[in-house]
């Protein structure tokens, strides 16, 4: 009979034989050549792989702890995608992150150019775009003709992503034609892996084009006109993202408790930067001080690259022990056309790709540093890639279902805003400006609570609210307040909704994450009192790796 780390190894194997472009992105080698199956039959595949391997794990034994936490999270894991796909919601993945439409083109940016087998690898996979293309749109004409679309909104901003990748979009290059255009640049003595290059390209590029305009023209006027997907959905995805089983009730009415708290903490240290001067006055200040601008992209892709090595300098050995693999974090410039938050990629499995951080610049060549130390913190180190990163080296200790698909949001964007908290409490954001930054972080995450739950379940605003109190949440009425609230640029917030829209239950999983760490941290504190170590019991819990609220809940009990 298999234990879990035989049924984890053999499950890896055929999920990423089933979905290459994942498998590129979790750093599984050996698929960088091939596309997935969007299709129905590729879905329907991949669901049978679930079922399959949760057989096998309900008759597997349990030696000790490790083995009953790996069934676990790869038990809950696959269930929820299970419980998804029953659902229908396979056959509307379409929204402005995290669906195909990305996908399809984002697994370039994780891919190796250095050698001619690395771009003779990269033709192959832009020559496969087109059929990656046609299966999804195969799968969403389904959905058509089930009536289980995705909303309006979304299938036009995919389309206009589509067609920013398609060249129907004035400004630079298609991302594929400017691919193999780095290639011609190189000194590579092969011109009939050019020529097929910029074919490739080419295909692709069309195959994008006409996804952009199957998406605005046979796809919107058949979407659905009405974005909230309302209580039994939100539910459904929001266990997901957290690995727990949410009060949507009791978080909406916190998400306003804590965005109130924090706007009192903004309002307070805004006093210590600017003192009789009104926040909104001090934010727009930061933005055009002088010296605390970076001017460039290439300069400011050089400053945060600088910030993510000495903090990994300054942290390793003090605040955690970080595994030698670790201290190469690369800062990456995201590729034009996608949504507007920054992101982080993880490190392959044998670490020759390091983890990366993006940051899409949305056309900006100026860069106000007070938020930017936070984000790096949230990104780097020590939140997402000393999470992720820390799970991936632990390969004698957590199996490999564990270190490619353990990650949960809540878990994971939880303990990333707990970092960026952590960093000042530590010190890193003593400068009152980097600690506003750090609070209007926060804030936004708390907007998002608020109108996330509130846009998809329709709720009023509380009565005594000043914006619009007893009115129902619009997307119309969601944008004003997010601009407003989290007091971040209208462009980034505009997107932000949109991805709220397209993506229910992910946007809450920052801050109730967050909470959830913080609880466990304080009731550790209290069992040690003053034996109670912060080093030891971060390590431990990052040692756990990645699993749901709920279940990380009970492990940090243990502690």
């Amino acid at each position: 009979m298999p234990d879990v780390n035989e049924i984890a190894d053999r499950y890896i194997d055929a999920w990423a034989a089933l979905d290459p472009v994942g498998a590129t992105g979790a750093g599984v080698p050996g698929h960088d050549a091939e596309m997935t199956d969007y299709s129905p039959d590729g879905i329907d595949a991949r669901v049978m792989l679930s079922n399959s391997a949760l057989a096998e794990l309900a008759a597997a034994p349990r030696a000790d702890d490790r083995d009953r936490i790996a069934a676990d999270v790869m038990t809950e894991r696959l269930r929820v995608g299970i419980d998804q796909y029953a659902a229908g919601e396979r056959w509307r993945d379409l929204r402005i992150i995290g669906s195909p439409v990305q996908s399809i083109r984002a697994c370039f940016d994780l891919m190796a150019f250095d050698t001619r087998e690395d771009w003779e690898t990269a033709a192959t996979r832009m020559e496969h775009v087109p059929e990656g293309i046609a299966g999804f749109e195969l799968t969403l004409r389904e959905g058509m003709s089930r009536g289980v679309v995705a909303a309006r909104r979304q299938a036009l901003a995919c389309a206009q992503q589509a067609a920013t990748w398609g060249g129907e979009v004035e400004g630079p290059a298609p991302f594929f034609m400017d691919l193999a255009d780095k290639y011609g640049a190189l000194e590579f003595d092969d011109a009939p892996l050019g020529t097929r290059l910029e074919h490739a390209a080419q295909t692709a590029t069309a195959a994008y084009g006409r996804l952009a305009r199957f998406l605005r023209e046979d796809y919107a006027p058949k979407a659905a006109t009405r974005d909230p997907v309302g209580e039994e959905r939100y539910v459904l995805f929001a266990r997901a993202f957290l690995g727990m089983e949410p009060d949507v009730a009791e978080i909406y009415e916190w998400g306003w408790e804590e965005l109130a708290r924090i706007e009192h903490a903004m309002r307070e240290v805004g006093e210590r930067i600017l003192p009789g001067v009104p926040l909104n006055e001090v934010i727009d200040h930061l933005e055009h001080a002088p010296e605390r601008i970076i001017d460039g992209v290439d300069a400011f892709q050089r400053w945060n690259q600088g910030l993510i090595d000495r903090t990994i300098a300054e942290l390793d050995g003090k605040q955690f022990d970080i595994a030698p693999p670790l201290h190469r974090c690369e800062a990456m410039i995201a590729p034009p056309g996608g949504a507007a938050a920054m992101y982080y990629t993880g490190p392959s499995e044998d670490f020759s790709r390091p983890g990366r951080t993006w940051y899409p610049t949305l056309g900006k060549t100026r860069f106000p540093l007070w938020r930017e130390v936070s984000i790096c913190y949230h990104e780097a180190v020590p939140g997402h890639h000393l999470q992720v990163g820390q799970t991936r080296y632990l390969a004698d200790q957590l199996t490999r279902f564990q270190r490619i698909h353990g990650f949960v949001s809540g878990h994971g964007e939880g303990w990333a805003l707990y970092a960026e908290r952590l960093m000042g409490e530590l010190g890193y954001l003593d400068d009152p400006a980097f600690e506003l930054g750090m609070l209007s972080a926060q804030a936004m995450r708390a907007v998002r609570v608020v109108v996330d739950i509130g846009m998809h379940l329709e709720l009023p605003i509380p009565s005594h609210e000043r914006y619009h109190p007893g009115e129902r949440w619009t997307p119309e009425l969601a944008l004003p307040f997010v601009i407003e609230r989290s007091m971040f640029p209208p462009d980034f917030m505009r997107s932000e909704v949109d991805r709220y829209l397209g993506w229910p239950g992910q946007a809450i999983s920052y801050k109730v994450g967050e909470r959830v760490w913080l609880q466990a941290r304080a009731d550790a504190r209290a069992r040690h009192g003053s034996n109670f170590d912060l080093k030891q019991f971060h390590m431990y819990a990052l040692n756990l790796g990645g699993m749901g609220l709920e279940p990380l809940r009970a492990e940090l009990a243990r502690f």
